[in-house]
């Protein structure tokens, strides 16, 4: 069974859309699955609409954080709740689309437990670029990731990774970062294991709404990175 989490934080002018588009590909991909959106304390009507679209699709399911903490606690809410053998989170636009899956899941196998979309790797399709603000905000954090904490990954930040199940626990279950750092731990875990993560390029658009903000997360990632470096657990 695959598993799709999709963190969600005061989405739902887009979640409907999203939702639509997993069950149209999921029903027809030939395979059991479950969805889970992880909502991080919307208060725009978000948890609403989800738990109402559970009573007409089984799949569907929802957890519910009774207040903000941050999309790193969202995914790892929802990550711990699938039961797939392979777990997929996905950000709530859809950037990644969803018919990328294949291509990261099958990288997965023997030593390689994580897979995880690129923008930054021969054969990856920007199709709309984000503003030359934010590209060169995302280019910069990916150099420290890579210096200071996964030398080697090119793009760790684009929201469409693949764990195994017993990856997802065992990356998941102790991430401290609950901000949007947490990518980097739950890689840095899983490198850690001596698993080996597979970059895989994608085909991505920007959309808009994105909840980064240059000036008040720039920070805080970087905290972040510097604390994952000496991380020790």
């Amino acid at each position: 069974m695959i598993s799709v989490v999709i963190p969600a934080y005061d989405e739902r002018e887009r979640i409907p859309a999203t939702l639509e588009r997993l069950r149209e590909y999921l029903d027809t991909a030939g395979e059991p699955y479950e969805v889970i959106v992880a909502d991080d304390g919307s208060t725009d009507g978000t948890v609403e609409y989800v738990r109402a679209t559970t009573e007409t699709w089984p799949q569907l399911s929802l957890v519910a954080l009774e207040r903000n903490q941050g999309k790193g606690a969202a995914v790892r809410a929802g990550m711990l709740r699938a039961r797939g053998e392979h777990r997929l989170f996905s950000d709530a636009d859809l950037s990644t689309p969803i018919e990328e899956l294949p291509r990261l899941r099958a990288r997965l196998g023997d030593a390689c437990h994580v897979a995880i979309a690129s923008r930054a790797v021969p054969g990856a399709t920007i199709d709309v670029h984000q503003p030359g603000r934010r590209e060169m905000m995302g280019r910069t954090y990916n150099r420290l990731v890579q210096l200071i904490v996964l030398p080697g990954l090119h793009d760790t930040q684009c929201g469409f990774k693949v764990f195994t199940a017993e990856a997802a626990v065992a990356c998941f279950e102790p991430l401290r970062t609950r901000g949007f750092g947490f990518d980097a731990e739950a890689l840095l875990r899983a490198r850690r294991k001596g698993w080996e993560i597979a970059e895989v390029p994608v085909r991505w658009s920007h959309r808009e709404a994105s909840r980064v903000s240059a000036l008040r997360d720039s920070g805080m990632v970087l905290l972040d990175l510097i604390r994952l470096r000496f991380m020790r657990h």
